[in-house]
């Protein structure tokens, strides 16, 4: 692991990208994991998949995460947002749709 400053060619910021990039995806799988998990707990408990509160509750967290790391709030929230619909997307393929849960 090299920090930006020692890289000192293109081929060295490509590889730590790279290197980034797969820890990211390690990441989402297992976050993944945890929202799998949502699911079964959910189900148990005739919860939907879209919860407006937790969504808005998770955003807000992302936003102040991103303040502390120096990232545009507004950004992160819009990437977050896709990544909560996405994780809806996935508990509904083992819950059912919420509109069909009613």
């Amino acid at each position: 692991m090299r920090k930006p400053e020692d890289c000192v060619t293109m081929a060295d910021l490509r590889a730590e990208i790279d290197r980034l990039d797969g820890a990211l995806v390690a990441m989402l799988a297992e976050r993944a994991t945890y929202i799998d998990r949502a699911a079964q707990i959910k189900a148990e408990v005739d919860l939907p998949a879209r919860i407006d509160d937790r969504v808005e509750q998770v955003v807000q967290n992302v936003r102040g995460h991103a303040v502390t790391y120096g990232l545009p709030p507004d950004l992160v929230e819009k990437f977050w947002r896709r990544l909560i619909d996405w994780s809806i997307a996935r508990e509904e393929s083992h819950l059912g749709p919420d509109s069909l849960r009613k």
